[in-house]
């Protein structure tokens, strides 16, 4: 029989023994204990009835990141005690405490692209989606998936941010059409204005075209006055001309 239950300070050891037995990616015990000192509430281990840990989950809660959530930096469960389920029921006990604990909204891990059981039993078992793919991620330049796994806490705020961009949405095509009826308006105004711009212009080159006319008349008036004095005057020079041609010489 074999249970799960949450690691403590004297299981160091023992889980990095089962690291090394299952995994390549491998780590300094100084490791083990940053985990255990900041995020104890995270950790378990699996111990069969011999008092002998057969697996462990190692987590963490990520500090540099505006979201809350978890990461699961390593999880191995020794090869004579595989196809037990072991490996879910310690996912499943440290993904329980970093929503109740301490809140997260989601879990994240990185699993080799080559290692179909690991990713099966993450995507199939335990609900994790592909999230993004890191190149070279490991030490020996293989790729990894980042996976993610959403919390109840991460979906409600997920749904939250939707409804309120639906709102917005909402609130901005309702004042679209306010948008489009003030630019009605605005160019009604402006083709208002511009036809009586053009109405005051006609207004002003008619009554410019009737003073002209005005003025013609008055102007030609004139002019005959003129000619005619100038036909009189030169009539009687004419007259006197003749006159002085009539009267006889004096002998």
């Amino acid at each position: 029989m074999v249970c799960i239950r949450p690691a403590t300070v004297d299981d160091l050891l023992a889980m990095q023994a089962c690291n090394l037995c299952c995994l390549p990616e491998n780590y300094q015990m100084r490791y083990y204990f940053y985990h255990m000192l900041s995020w104890p509430q995270v950790l378990y281990v699996a111990e069969d009835y011999n008092k002998k840990i057969v697996g462990y989950v190692l987590a963490k809660m990520e500090e540099d990141s505006a979201e809350v959530h978890g990461h699961i930096t390593s999880l191995a469960v020794l090869r004579s005690h595989r196809k037990l389920g072991l490996a879910s029921k310690l996912m499943r006990a440290s993904m329980v405490a970093m929503e109740e604990t301490f809140g997260a909204e989601h879990v994240s891990l990185h699993v080799r692209v080559t290692n179909r059981a690991a990713f099966t039993l993450y995507s199939q078992s335990l609900g994790f989606d592909i999230h993004d793919t890191e190149s070279k991620y490991y030490a020996d330049n293989e790729d990894a998936y980042n996976m993610r796994k959403m919390f109840a806490t991460g979906l409600k705020k997920q749904s939250d941010a939707k409804g309120k961009k639906k709102e917005k949405d909402a609130e901005l095509k309702d004042k679209e059409p306010a948008k489009d009826e003030k630019k009605k308006q605005e160019k009604k105004g402006d083709a208002v204005a511009e036809e009586e711009t053009a109405k005051k212009g006609d207004e002003l080159q008619k009554s410019d075209g009737e003073a002209a006319k005005i003025d013609k008349p008055a102007k030609a008036e004139d002019s005959a006055k003129e000619d005619a004095k100038d036909a009189r005057e030169d009539g009687a020079e004419t007259e006197e001309a003749k006159k002085k041609k009539r009267r006889p010489k004096k002998k």
